[in-house]
């Protein structure tokens, strides 16, 4: 069984349609992300304010996380998972496998905050002209 085929518990729970719709957001974020650095700059917002790329940043990185990973957080932290077409979940019933699908959430939530966070000291710390 290979990722991205079926529900491995911690490993991946959502199929081709539920990853398309991640990575979607991811870019949708990162679009986002670029309009408000570039909104930013281009009006000489103070620096502090420029902290504020770190909303749109989080929620890019997420998505393209839950697509690398072929995991759903909110799917996780429902106890669901979705490998057919879109709002066809399924529950999991096993509280071992909703343990595990919970700390792969947590840790695509860490590191999705841990890249915000870059952007936004980054966003903070680049002088304008």
């Amino acid at each position: 069984m290979t990722q991205g085929t079926a529900y491995q518990p911690g490993v991946c729970n959502i199929g081709p349609a539920e990853i398309r719709r991640r990575r979607a957001s991811g870019y949708v974020g990162l679009a986002v992300s670029v309009l408000f650095l570039a909104l930013a700059f281009a009006l000489a917002w103070p620096a502090p304010w420029r902290l504020l790329v770190a909303l749109p940043a989080f929620l890019s990185a997420q998505g393209f996380l839950q697509a690398a990973f072929h995991f759903c957080v909110g799917f996780a932290s429902r106890g669901l998972f979705n490998f057919g077409e879109l709002g066809q979940e399924e529950t999991v019933h096993e509280a071992e496998f909703r343990r595990k699908d919970q700390r792969k959430a947590l840790l695509i939530t860490a590191l999705a905050f841990a890249i915000a966070a870059v952007v936004a000291v980054i966003a903070f710390l680049i002088p304008l002209p």
